[in-house]
């Protein structure tokens, strides 16, 4: 009998220490989700009554005259961010890989440390890096510039969580795979890469993120411009230049769409990073299946 009332007392209170933990799970992610939500409430709610069709498609207006919209700066942020994709996804996965699969060595940790200090680096010093040796070089401003910039500080990020995510995947899949005979790169390519999809793309997103907003670099690479352009090397607008330029300006106007701005940038990598993390669950289904 004793021992039955010890043994209801003993469920009662794991099931009390399960509630309280999981209470305190709760409230730690309302924590952590409160800000992200007041960031969104105030943007809507500043930055709601400016936006319109004609915001979406209409050029800047010059200052001082009522209207317009940011419909160059847009389309310049998704161009510089498929430069920037370009450039920094691929080294940094390749990073990632080489330091995951081939890196414990010393290169291995020149690299890591490497890696880790340029993404400690302030945004505004690889702007000005990059205006001296691709700016100068030019001699003028562009959307290469500006993507070559951003490319740079996705690679650490991108590099860091390929390689923790490769270090995840079970030693004995690699295993099993050698001993069917499929070499090394071959098993790296088609079966560790493939295992860590998912992983590496939070990492690719979560440095797409960072970037998205990013301004200071792009005043030193990109510069800006009021009209439309689709070269590599020409100055372009991007959201975050015109946000900052909109935002410092005296102009009531202006200031009311630097917050649709910032509405619409928010929207734009939010939905970005939905859609591809919906495609690479299709496909990792797919695989599966």
């Amino acid at each position: 009998m004793h021992n039955t009332r010890s043994g209801r007392g003993l469920m009662r209170w794991r099931r009390f220490k399960n509630l309280f933990a999981t209470c305190v799970m709760s409230l730690m992610a309302l924590l952590v989700l409160a800000p992200l939500f007041a960031v969104l409430g105030d943007l809507v709610r500043r930055g709601a009554g400016a936006l319109h069709w004609s915001f979406l498609v209409n050029l800047p207006t010059p200052p001082g005259e009522a209207g317009g919209g940011m419909a160059n700066g847009i389309a310049g942020s998704f161009m510089m961010l498929l430069v920037a994709s370009a450039i920094g996804v691929p080294l940094g996965i390749g990073c990632g890989v080489f330091l995951s699969e081939y890196g414990n060595n010393r290169y291995g940790t020149i690299i890591r440390f490497t890696a880790d200090v340029l993404n400690g680096v302030p945004s505004i010093v690889i702007g000005m890096t990059v205006y001296g040796l691709v700016v100068i070089t030019q001699r003028h401003f562009s959307l290469l510039a500006g993507g070559i910039a951003l490319g740079i500080m996705m690679v650490p990020t991108v590099s860091r969580s390929t390689e923790e995510m490769l270090r995840m995947v079970p030693q004995s899949i690699r295993e099993a795979a050698w001993g069917l005979g499929v070499p090394r790169w071959r098993t790296t390519v088609s079966v560790v890469l493939r295992t860590a999809t998912s992983g590496i793309i939070t990492g690719i997103m979560l440095a797409f993120a960072r970037v998205a907003g990013e301004t200071a670099p792009l005043l030193f690479t990109a510069f800006g411009n009021q009209f439309w352009n689709f070269k590599l090397n020409q100055p372009t607008a991007a959201l975050p230049l015109q946000i900052y330029t909109y935002a410092i300006s005296a102009f009531e106007d202006w200031n009311q769409q630097a917050w649709a701005g910032a509405l619409i940038l928010i929207v734009l990598i939010i939905g970005t990073i939905g859609v591809v993390r919906l495609v690479a669950a299709r496909g990792t289904l797919r695989g599966a299946a």
